[in-house]
């Protein structure tokens, strides 16, 4: 993505682009202007001389043109014209040079041949180079003025602005009943964008509160009902009388209950700010958690030729909601069961708080692992086995930032790697 300017820098490179062009528009005429008048005046000056000198030559046949020091006749019907006169139209020509002098000739044709008339203007071209160098330095004067009040005017106009876009970027997101402030002096826009953020933060402080109350209230209403089946499913398959068909159902009920509470712990969890987490953080064994979720899934590598194994670092403890590691780690191993026919799937542990399960499975390629991640970033619906969506898991790791990478080779099986990015107990200040 391209960079992006500041409004204030927008301001200045118009403004300051406006100033030059204007000052080379109004230069440039300037220009134009006196060359244009320039001409007219030698056109008028030597047309008056040349007019008197023409008439004196036709009155009188002998009359002869004495040159002075500024102007000299040029008699083309008795002596051809200088080189420098030779070939031009008949009309005035500036900046002619003739014998090392800089003149401005007007060229007639007459009966007998061309006249010209030459003015020496080497002195008035110097005064003229001399007033274009005053002119340019008094132009670039005025653009440096010019441009220093630009600059003044624009960061005293954007100022305000400034200062709103600095309050806005400060607020935040986990701070109820921020508000945007301005000065007595704002203008009237301001004043209006002001309300309006300041309106939006009261109506999202509204709308915070009531999801707040909302999620504690069904935290508490969701998991009571759930509690009363499970516990009325365990009670029931302590009756040694139950037919088989019946104990079968009741422990489907079981299950499907633990499944269930899981998924509405997981939605809790999605549902909260990671802040607010904090506080219903437990501290535990991260290997004896481990051990405990394979015991619970061992059951669903029955009628397989699989073994789990569980290696790595003992004595690894983190603080982190427990049923959220529980259920994370528990839906990866039944993925990786449920995926996998015969051989090892092996848990293993890495300091400080890294989970990584592999499974001897049919793995994947890399084109359904790249499909997996799109549909978790469209907030697909990727299913791993009878448990809780991957995209769940994934959105779960997201919001609480931890980490889930899966590699997998067709044939090779599938390894997932869950970093949970909590602090280590060692290092916990609770810790003493």
């Amino acid at each position: 993505m391209a960079a992006r300017t500041s409004l204030r820098r927008r301001i200045l490179l118009g403004l300051l682009g406006y100033t030059v062009a204007l000052t080379l528009a109004v230069f440039a005429h300037g220009v134009l202007v006196n060359e244009h008048a320039e001409a007219l005046v030698w056109q008028t000056l030597l047309d008056s001389e040349l007019d008197h000198v023409v008439e004196r030559i036709t009155s009188d046949p002998e009359y002869r043109w004495v040159d002075t020091s500024s102007m000299v006749l040029f008699d083309g019907r008795r002596a051809p014209l200088p080189d420098a006169l030779q070939g031009l139209a008949p009309g005035v020509h500036d900046e002619i040079v003739i014998d090392g002098v800089v003149r401005v000739a007007l060229i007639r044709q007459l009966d007998g041949g061309p006249v010209a008339l030459a003015l020496d203007i080497t002195d008035l071209e110097q005064r003229e180079f001399d007033m274009w160098i005053t002119v340019m330095g008094s132009t670039l004067t005025m653009v440096v003025l010019i441009s220093l009040a630009v600059f003044w005017g624009v960061n005293r106009l954007v100022r305000p602005l400034t200062m709103l876009s600095g309050r806005i970027e400060a607020l935040k997101p986990d701070q109820p009943g921020q508000r945007i402030g301005v000065p007595a002096s704002a203008t009237t826009e301001l004043v209006v964008i002001a309300d309006s953020i300041n309106d939006y933060l009261r109506r999202n402080d509204s709308f915070v509160e009531r999801e707040r109350v909302f999620i504690d209230t069904a935290s508490h209403e969701l998991r009571t009902p759930l509690s009363v089946i499970a516990g009325a499913s365990e009670l029931a398959l302590g009756q040694p009388s139950i037919p088989p068909a019946i104990r079968g159902q009741l422990t489907r009920i079981r299950q499907t209950s633990r499944d269930v509470e899981r998924l509405v712990t997981l939605l809790l969890v999605l549902a909260k700010d990671p802040s607010r987490l904090a506080g219903t953080a437990d501290r535990f064994s991260l290997d004896q958690t481990v051990a405990e979720i394979v015991e619970q899934h061992a059951h669903l590598a029955k009628g397989k030729d699989l073994t789990i194994e569980v290696a790595g670092s003992a004595g690894v403890e983190i603080v982190a909601p427990l049923p959220v590691v529980q259920t994370a780690i528990g839906n990866l191993l039944r993925n990786a069961i449920e995926n996998s026919d015969r051989g090892t799937i092996a848990l293993r542990i890495e300091p400080p708080a890294t989970v990584v399960i592999s499974d001897p499975g049919h793995g994947m390629t890399p084109e359904e692992i790249s499909a997996i991640y799109a549909r978790i970033a469209r907030g697909g619906g990727e299913r791993m086995g009878g448990g809780i969506g991957l995209d769940l898991i994934a959105r779960l790791c997201e919001h609480l930032g931890w980490t889930l990478d899966i590699r997998s080779d067709t044939d090779r099986g599938t390894v997932a790697r869950l970093t949970l990015s909590s602090t280590p107990l060692a290092a916990d200040p609770g810790n003493d």
